[in-house]
């Protein structure tokens, strides 16, 4: 249940209480168009509510609704918004930890592939492999200083799949890319604080610390490694 579902569930129930606080819920009569349109939001969200799995009790709802206009509320209102915000997280969470799984099964020989492709290419000579999974491999060692989690840089840099795809390139544009070193995905944000600006490295990074599960765009689906060829060429200061 999102925020927008939960503020369409409050908005649906202001009206009902705009209606009907004067009589009790239970022997409520639909007596005016007014009434007819409060049962009917109130049918249409409880029903929607009840397909998304989420439980709520329409007559505590209501119960804390009167309570807040007679100004005896049993909870604070930035207690409520943060227990709700804590329930949201939590399902979010849950959601997305669930559809990983599913995509895990759905993509199973694709993540097959390429955890061979990086078991064989850590066997290469030349290959590091660091304790996140990072695997690079030196082209160019460069003399200056490496930057830091808390710098900007400037690179150049080409993009493959395992499979030789090629998803990006600022060398076929001609053109740098500029970004916060912490602003990229965790391989990238590791890789580059090991090298000294005028370096180039090729980089294997596994999906753990790339896309993940959820993948990006069209071309990198989840699950994929991610090879670059990154040369830093400048920290802007």
């Amino acid at each position: 249940m999102k925020i927008k579902g939960l503020i369409v569930l409050i908005g649906v129930i202001t009206l009902m209480l705009g209606s009907c606080a004067k009589s009790s819920f239970k022997n409520a009569k639909l007596k005016s168009k007014e009434d007819s349109l409060s049962y009917a939001f109130g049918v249409v969200n409880y029903n929607a509510l009840m397909q998304d799995s989420l439980m709520l009790d329409p007559m505590i709802v209501a119960k804390a609704m009167l309570d807040g206009k007679d100004g005896k509320s049993l909870m604070a209102d930035d207690i409520a918004r943060s227990f709700i915000m804590g329930f949201i997280s939590q399902r979010e969470a849950s959601k997305a930890e669930k559809q990983a799984e599913l995509n895990k099964e759905t993509y199973k020989e694709y993540v097959a592939q390429n955890e061979a492709f990086l078991a064989s290419n850590k066997e290469k000579s030349g290959v590091t492999v660091t304790p996140s999974g990072l695997q690079y491999e030196v082209i160019k060692m460069g003399t200056g200083p490496k930057p830091t989690a808390e710098s900007t840089v400037k690179v150049h840099y080409v993009g493959t799949l395992i499979d030789g795809t090629e998803f990006d390139s600022s060398v076929k544009r001609n053109e740098p890319a500029q970004f916060p070193v912490s602003g990229v995905i965790p391989g990238w944000t590791e890789a580059l604080q090991l090298m000294p600006v005028g370096s180039k490295f090729k980089l294997c990074i596994p999906q753990s610390i790339a896309y993940g599960a959820s993948g990006a765009g069209d071309v990198i689906k989840p699950y994929s490694t991610l090879i670059f060829e990154v040369e830093l060429l400048e920290i802007i200061k």
